[in-house]
C-alpha cells in the first residue's frame, strides 16, 4: 500500500519535495497545504503532532500570566513563528517580544532580534527538539531568555535559562516547581499549580 493511500489521498497527490539545499524560512508562507504549526529546522519541515491538554493548559497559563505582568514595552504572543535565519523558523509555544515588533494583522513571523523570551512546552514527540535543538538555535541567534516547561504528573516544572552572550549559549538559572518567581526579563510571579484553573 502506498503512503498516499494510507492517508486517504489519491495516487495523484503530490508530496512536497524540498528544493536542493532545503526549504527557506520565507517558503513557509508560500507552500500550499502545510498543516498548522509547521516549523523549519535546518531547511527541513517539521510537522507538529496534535497537542495534549497539558500542553494547551500550560500555554494558556503562561500567556495569561505574562500578559498580565509584562511592562508596556513588551508584548506576549503564542504559537507565532520567529525567523532565526534563512533556514530556521521556529514556533515557540509562548513568546515575549518587543511591543513595537508587530508588523500588522497579516504578519506571520517575527524577527529574532525582537524576541526577549521563548517558552517551549515539551511534548512526547518534541523532547529532543525542545531540550537540545531549539535551545541551541535560540541561543545561537541571541535570544536572551529561554524557558523549558516539562510535565510532572500534570503540573508544570519550569527550567529557566539565561543567555551568556560571550559564548552564545544558555546557562541554567533555576528550576521551578509550584511557584515561579523571577526578576528578569521583568518581575514575574506565576502560580504553577493554577494550570487547571480557567483564570490563573
Amino acid at each position: 500500500m502506498s503512503a498516499a493511500r494510507e492517508y486517504g489521498l489519491d495516487e495523484q497527490y503530490e508530496w512536497a519535495r524540498p528544493p536542493q539545499g532545503g526549504w527557506t524560512a520565507d517558503d513557509l508562507d508560500r507552500l500550499p497545504n502545510l498543516p498548522p504549526h509547521t516549523e523549519l529546522i535546518d531547511g527541513s519541515l517539521v510537522l507538529m503532532s496534535p497537542q495534549t491538554a497539558f500542553h494547551a493548559r500550560a500555554m494558556r497559563l503562561f500567556e495569561f500570566a505574562l500578559l498580565d505582568q509584562a511592562p508596556d514595552a513588551l508584548d506576549v504572543m503564542r504559537e507565532m513563528t520567529v525567523k532565526l535565519d534563512d533556514i530556521n523558523r521556529l514556533e515557540p509555544d509562548v513568546l515575549v517580544l518587543q511591543a513595537g515588533a508587530d508588523a500588522g494583522p497579516r504578519n506571520t513571523c517575527y524577527r529574532v532580534e525582537d524576541l526577549v523570551l521563548a517558552i517551549e512546552v515539551v511534548s512526547l514527540d518534541s523532547k529532543a527538539r525542545d531540550r537540545e535543538v531549539k535551545p541551541r538555535k535560540y541561543a545561537g541567534a541571541g535570544v536572551p531568555h529561554f524557558w523549558r516547561v516539562e510535565d510532572d504528573c500534570g503540573l508544570p516544572v519550569v527550567y529557566v535559562y539565561e543567555l551568556d552572550p560571550a559564548v552564545k549559549a544558555y546557562q541554567p538559572a533555576g528550576v521551578y516547581h509550584d511557584k515561579l518567581r523571577l526578576t528578569v526579563p521583568f518581575p514575574i510571579e506565576i502560580d504553577l499549580t493554577a494550570i487547571n484553573r480557567r483564570r490563573p
